[in-house]
C-alpha cells in the first residue's frame, strides 16, 4: 500500500499553509487512499532549509509519495537548490505527486511491483518537474522585479507607505500570547509564521 505524504506551504507568514488541505484530501479520497502523515509549515518557497520539508524526507521510505497541491508549494528554488533538493528526494525514494501535474497522478495507486511503470513514471515526472521549478521561480523573479519597480514609482511619487500591518490579526496574536500561549503554539493557531507573533507582540 503506498503510503501518502502530504506537504502544505503557505508562502508568507500571513498566509494559513493549511488552506490547501481539503484539496489533497479529497484528491486523495477520490484516489481510493488516505493521506498518512501531514507536513504543514509557512515559509518561503525561495529558501532550501525549511523545516518540515526536511523531516519529510527524512522520514520518507522508499516507493512513499510526497504529495502536494502545485509544483511552486515544493520550490520557487534557484536552478542549483532545486537540484539539490530534488537528488535529496529521488534519494529518499520519494514520488512526487501534484494536483497540477496529471501525468503525476498515477504514482497514487501504482503497485510497488509494476517497476517498469514506476520508472516511466519517474523519468517523465523528472522532466516535468524540472520544467515547472523553472517556470515557478521565474514567475517569482519576474513578481520581485515588478514588486521593486513599482516600490521606486511609488517612492519617487511621495506615495510609499510600506505594508500595511494586520492588526486584527496582532490583536488575536497578542491575545493568544497574554493567554500563555507559546510563540510556536500562537503562530499555528493564529495561522500565521513565528516572526509576525514577534514582530507583534513586540509593537504593544
Amino acid at each position: 500500500m503506498t503510503f501518502i505524504r502530504a506537504y502544505l506551504r503557505a508562502s508568507s507568514d500571513d498566509q494559513n499553509a493549511s488552506r490547501a488541505r481539503e484539496a489533497l484530501e479529497a484528491f486523495s479520497d477520490a484516489k481510493g487512499v488516505r493521506v498518512a502523515s501531514w507536513y504543514i509549515e509557512n515559509a518561503s518557497g525561495t529558501k532550501a532549509d525549511r523545516t518540515e520539508l526536511v523531516r519529510l524526507i527524512d522520514d520518507a521510505q522508499p516507493g512513499d509519495v510526497l504529495l502536494i497541491e502545485q509544483v511552486d508549494r515544493l520550490t520557487r528554488l534557484t536552478k542549483g537548490d532545486w537540484e539539490k533538493l530534488k537528488a535529496a528526494i529521488q534519494g529518499a525514494g520519494l514520488r512526487v505527486v501534484a494536483l497540477d501535474l496529471p501525468t503525476s497522478h498515477t504514482a497514487m495507486t501504482i503497485s510497488a511491483s509494476d517497476d517498469f511503470t514506476g520508472r516511466m513514471l519517474d523519468a517523465v515526472n523528472a522532466m516535468l518537474l524540472d520544467m515547472l521549478a523553472a517556470v515557478a521561480r521565474k514567475d517569482y523573479d519576474d513578481r520581485r522585479r515588478r514588486q521593486a519597480e513599482g516600490i521606486e514609482k511609488a517612492k519617487e511619487k511621495g506615495a510609499y507607505r510600506g505594508r500595511p500591518v494586520n492588526e486584527a490579526l496582532h490583536q488575536r496574536i497578542r491575545e493568544l500570547r497574554e493567554k500563555g500561549f507559546s510563540i510556536r503554539k500562537t503562530a499555528e493557531l493564529a495561522g500565521c509564521g513565528v516572526s509576525t507573533v514577534q514582530r507583534a507582540f513586540g509593537r504593544r
